[in-house]
């Protein structure tokens, strides 16, 4: 399959005349070719219009219609092969085991929404029959069904470039919700989204789908990817990425005339909390887990372990050691970025000049745009006076912070802002310690972990992967398993509606033989 560097539109394949971009070879800065034509406010329109008038015909297909079309998305991804996978390490800089690993999620997350689509309990349908002859009043038929909100636009995850990218899980899910949906691609990995995109592409040909049920666009700059946020035909909008960026779309959707919900995951630094008795029994593992756990994908996981908090006392110097051991020995990584290099560069550096702050190790030194592991160390009384201790350094860093007490590990943990995930070491003799700070813990993040680390995120049902703000922009919903699909639906109720009239979903003979409540009060 050709990178050709064009816009996709519907069925169509546009040359964007906005301005050009290249992708950039991770390891060593030179650009990739083809260059990749920014869309126009033009184009952006025509993406639009299409996806607009998808919306309706979308409503009328079937869940086992939609579900053929996510696996068959899948199905066009596999069938890319090696070009996929050489294609995005070039651009990323990620290992091709992890590509490969990354791949898979993303197809299994297609698979996981068709799975969902034909179980048929996400509709959550409800059926209440008339009761003509109920005193002192009759209730009319009350049937209820979700729909689809309406187009979506995505952006794309600089370090998920497949994942949280063009068909990943918020196109997916919100394919699978039946909207219409318009990425724009992230300009560190065009070419792979180019090759991920065509694939969407044909499947949406291939299963009949409507020719607006999918766009890709570029954006040369910052003006396309305001302008999509701010279109009225947009409902909604999924995002991963930096808070300053994810700000700047929630600012725009709420103040359009009509305010959309923005799904957006921005900062998360991910506690974990090390109990007395765990740090005694095994400190010295805990402290190696935490590096291999902080090092993983050179750190640039939403869920990396950006912030430990422990209890000092037994066990801590064996951790500490541990900690630097494993350290001294971790290779630099490329980065995704050279942009994303140099900031992270930046935070250590801020870390490494900071009053109270204590660097522990490093790992060894790379090239220019790889970034060096590292972990500080402060006291929970300077945690507490300086906040900028608080912020995500975006790479594999993590500040630990010694506590003296419960009492300091609670007021600290207060001081934090939402996050994604919360770990907890703990051994039995800390399960009442642990049960006193749960409540808090919950009021903090979205997922809780008990003696693991938060970097593995399993794509099932029961995954949250979302928390308060900044960790995410509404900590009701979740970006990572089959509960994302809730995100791109909305219930409409249907009254007194004769049978000619109503959905098949809603139907009193259940010809698609879904899962209904029906009278479930009566």
């Amino acid at each position: 399959m050709m990178i050709t560097g064009e816009l996709l539109i519907g069925f169509e394949t546009i040359r964007g005349r906005n301005g050009e971009l290249w992708a950039i070879e991770a390891a060593t800065g030179e650009r990739l070719t083809p260059s990749f034509g920014g869309a126009l406010p033009s184009e952006l329109e025509r993406a639009c219009a299409l996806a607009d008038a998808a919306y309706d015909l979308l409503l009328n297909t079937t869940p086992a219609e939609r579900a053929r079309f996510l696996e068959r998305i899948a199905d066009n991804i596999i069938a890319i092969g090696d070009e996929l996978l050489d294609r995005c390490v070039a651009e990323t800089g990620l290992p091709r085991a992890r590509v490969e690993s990354e791949r898979g999620r993303t197809v299994g997350q297609l698979r996981l929404f068709a799975s969902v689509l034909r179980d048929g309990a996400y509709l959550d349908i409800r059926i209440d029959t008339a009761l003509p002859y109920r005193q002192p009043a009759a209730r009319a038929d009350i049937r209820l069904r979700p729909i689809g909100l309406g187009p979506v636009a995505v952006f794309g995850a600089s370090n998920f470039p497949l994942a949280f990218s063009v068909a990943g899980g918020d196109t997916a899910s919100a394919l699978a919700a039946g909207c219409p949906v318009i990425v724009k691609a992230h300009s560190a990995h065009p070419g792979t989204s180019e090759l991920v995109g065509r694939a969407v592409q044909i499947a949406v040909r291939d299963c009949n789908m409507p020719e607006g049920t999918f766009s890709l666009l570029f954006d040369s700059g910052r003006q396309i990817s305001q302008a999509l946020v701010a279109d009225p035909r947009i409902k909604a909008v999924g995002f991963t990425g930096s808070r300053t960026a994810g700000r700047a779309f929630m600012n725009i959707a709420a103040a359009r005339p009509e305010p959309i919900p923005v799904y957006a995951e921005m900062s998360s630094i991910n506690p974990v909390v090390v109990f007395p008795g765990a740090l005694a029994a095994r400190g010295q593992a805990i402290g190696k887990d935490l590096v291999a756990a902080l090092t993983v994908g050179a750190g640039q996981f939403c869920t990396n372990p950006g912030l430990v908090l422990i209890l000092k006392g037994d066990g801590y110097d064996d951790f500490k050691t541990a900690v630097a051991d494993a350290l001294r020995v971790t290779k630099a990584a490329t980065m995704l970025t050279p942009g994303i290099c140099k900031s992270y560069r930046a935070g250590v550096e801020a870390l490494e000049s900071h009053r109270g702050v204590d660097l522990i190790a490093r790992g060894t030194s790379g090239g220019p745009f790889q970034g060096q592991a590292a972990v500080f160390e402060t006291s929970a009384q300077d945690f507490l006076e300086h906040k900028d201790l608080h912020e995500e350094v975006f790479g594999a860093s993590t500040l630990i912070v010694r506590c003296a007490d419960l009492k300091e590990l609670r007021a600290a943990m207060r001081g934090l802002e939402g996050q994604l995930t919360i770990a907890l070491h703990v051994d039995e003799n800390d399960f009442e310690a642990a049960n006193d700070l749960i409540p808090l813990f919950e009021r903090k993040a979205g997922r809780l972990v008990v003696n693991g680390f938060g970097t593995g995120v399993e794509v099932c049902s029961s995954m949250v992967h979302g928390g308060p703000f900044p960790a995410t922009s509404d900590s009701r919903t979740t970006s990572v398993g089959s509960l994302a699909i809730t995100r791109f639906l909305r219930p409409v109720c249907y009254q007194s509606f004769p049978e000619e009239l109503l959905a098949k979903e809603l139907k009193s003979e259940n010809p698609l033989d879904l899962p209904r409540r029906e009278n479930p009060f009566s």
